[in-house]
């Protein structure tokens, strides 16, 4: 198997030294580039992405698990994002030659290993699953950590993989396979929560809104500003530019601008690019500037081109653009 990146997600947004030790983790595997990491208080979690080949990769995310068991207790985690877990989330995402299929087979072997490993019960979802009702990450989440821990054991509920019982701190994980998603936040000049959880009914596509797209509704209390957070799942389907200008749209229908938006983690160069050209960036522009234009018309906060994956890995692989 060939190049996989992996976007982690850990329960804990709040202790730095608690995501600095799952940073080095990661970082001290062999073969694996660190690509980004992004924590979020009033979520209290934090994202991890890294790629290298499989095996060092799995490798990586083992150690990274060692770290989050051992440090982050969910009997005292509260946050605003759902969770299950101390690492809440696990997927594997295929690169270059690789294919879904072969992170599917990645995915269901590293989830064996850690719930052996760790005593940890494992869901797989995505196109990991076993199951056609743990597709969706969401379905998995119900009732978050608190409710599973309470239903973990009923008919239909137990895990794939480890004991029918939550671990008595780290909880659960979910550990998937599926094709690069963007994890894309706006947030509203505006403090009203329940503006922003009507726009996300109103663009996620189970509400009749944007194909391919998730959407939910928070207060971020560190901006006190309410955000519309949410995944798109395949950007050639629906561009970034378009989910800004639905969102634009629904707010100003209740006479809101929007402040700003932000990456979590990295994007595809070619989604960005996207952007540039629905901005009127011309072709002939070197890409950086194509990239700033882009980040502009999305008033993308704290914005670099190294959010760029292609970019970001080729940086790390010492290799410069192919």
């Amino acid at each position: 198997m060939g190049l996989v990146e992996s976007v982690p997600n850990f329960s804990e947004g709040r202790r730095l030294d608690v995501v600095e030790h799952l940073a080095d983790a990661i970082a001290s595997a062999e073969g694996v580039h660190l690509l980004d990491r992004t924590s979020d208080p009033s979520h209290n979690r934090s994202v991890l992405t890294l790629a290298g080949e499989a095996e060092r990769v799995a490798d990586a995310l083992e150690r990274a698990v060692a770290v989050a068991v051992h440090e982050i207790d969910m009997e005292q985690h509260w946050g605003e994002h759902p969770r299950i877990g101390a690492v809440d989330v696990i997927p594997f995402i295929p690169l270059g030659e690789t294919t879904l299929a072969d992170c599917v087979d990645l995915a269901r072997a590293f989830g064996r290993r850690i719930a052996s490993r760790f005593d940890l019960p494992v869901y797989l979802y995505a196109a990991a699953a076993t199951r056609p009702d743990r597709v969706k990450l969401a379905d998995v989440r119900r009732g978050q950590y608190e409710g599973l821990r309470l239903d973990i054991a009923t008919a239909g509920r137990e895990p794939d993989f480890g004991p029918a019982s939550m671990h008595p701190s780290a909880g659960a994980v979910a550990v998937g396979a599926r094709p690069f998603l963007i994890a894309y936040n706006i947030n509203l000049a505006s403090d009203d929560l329940d503006l922003a959880k009507r726009i996300a009914r109103r663009v996620r596509e189970s509400g009749g809104g944007l194909s391919k797209v998730q959407a939910n509704g928070f207060f971020i209390e560190e901006l006190n500003a309410a955000q519309v957070s949410m995944n798109l799942l395949d950007f050639r389907e629906t561009p970034l530019w378009l989910v800004w200008e639905t969102v634009e749209a629904e707010a100003a229908n209740d006479g809101v601008d929007l402040a700003e938006s932000e990456l979590i983690g990295l994007a595809p160069l070619a989604a960005l690019l996207d952007v540039a050209d629905h901005a009127g960036a011309s072709t002939a522009d070197p890409e950086e500037t194509r990239l700033r234009a882009a980040a502009e018309f999305l008033q993308l906060r704290g914005f670099s081109p190294f959010q760029a994956l292609e970019l970001k890995l080729a940086a790390a692989q010492g290799t410069g653009r192919t």
